[in-house]
C-alpha cells in the first residue's frame, strides 16, 4: 500500500518522511534535530509507553495473563513471557502494529496544513511501514561505534544487544533501502549539518 492510498483523505501535499535505524545509533537525537529544526515528529517509542499504560494494556493482558501490573503492561514481565518464543513475539507485535498504526493516522490528521512531517519508527522496514510513507531517512554509525554506544546502556550486555540485533534488518539493507542518510558516527555537529542538507533537499520537493 502506497502512501498516497493510506492517507484517506489526509492533505497530498504533505511530504510524510519516516526516520529509523538500527539500536545506538542515534535516531532519537536525530529526531530531536528534526524537531528543534520545526519539523513534527510522531515518536513510535512514546507511542507505545502511552498504549502500554492505557488502552493496550487489556488486549495485552488477555493475549499473555501475566503481562501488567497495576492496570499497566509491565516491560519485564512481558518480555519474559515473548522473548526466545517467536510464535507469541510475532502475536504481540501484530497487536501493537495495529495500535501504532491507528495513532500514526491520528497524528496525521492533526497535521493537516503542515507542509511535511517525521514519522520515527523503529522497526520501519521490518514492519512494511515504509510503503506508507513518501520518503526514508535511516541512521547510521561505524558499527564498532554502534556497538560501544549500546554496550554502555544499563542493563545490556552482548548476549541481549545481539539478541536485538537479530531482531532487526540489518544496517547494510537499511542503508541501501534509504532515500537519505545521516551518519553519526562522527558526532553531533556533523549530524546536524547533514540533517540541514536533508531539509533543504526536501524544501526543493514541495
Amino acid at each position: 500500500m502506497s502512501s498516497r492510498h493510506w492517507r484517506n483523505g489526509i492533505e497530498a501535499a504533505m511530504l510524510i518522511c519516516a526516520l529509523t535505524g538500527s539500536i545506538a545509533m542515534g535516531k532519537s537525537t536525530t529526531a530531536a534535530m528534526f524537531r528543534r529544526l520545526g519539523i513534527p515528529v510522531y515518536d513510535a517509542d512514546a507511542a507505545v509507553h502511552r498504549l502500554y499504560s492505557g488502552r493496550a494494556a487489556p488486549l495485552i493482558e488477555a493475549e499473555f495473563p501475566g503481562a501488567t501490573k497495576n492496570g499497566q503492561v509491565d516491560r519485564s514481565r512481558l518480555g519474559k513471557l515473548v522473548l526466545g518464543n517467536p510464535d507469541r513475539l510475532a502475536r504481540l507485535e501484530s497487536l501493537v502494529h495495529g495500535l501504532l498504526a491507528e495513532e500514526q493516522t491520528r497524528f496525521l490528521e492533526a497535521m493537516r496544513g503542515r507542509r511535511k512531517v517525521l514519522l520515527d519508527i523503529p522497526l520501519l522496514f521490518e514492519t512494511g511501514a515504509d510503503r506508507r510513507v513518501d520518503l526514508t531517512i535511516v541512521v547510521t554509525a561505524d558499527q564498532a561505534v554502534q556497538r560501544q554506544r549500546a554496550l554502555a546502556r544499563p542493563d545490556m550486555d552482548e548476549e541481549k544487544l545481539q539478541a536485538l540485533l537479530n531482531r532487526q534488518m540489518a544496517d547494510g539493507e537499511k542503508r541501501r533501502r534509504a532515500h537519505f542518510l545521516v551518519d553519526t558516527s562522527h558526532g553531533i555537529e556533523a549530524a546536524e549539518r547533514q540533517v540541514a542538507s536533508i531539509l533543504r533537499a526536501l524544501a526543493s520537493m514541495l
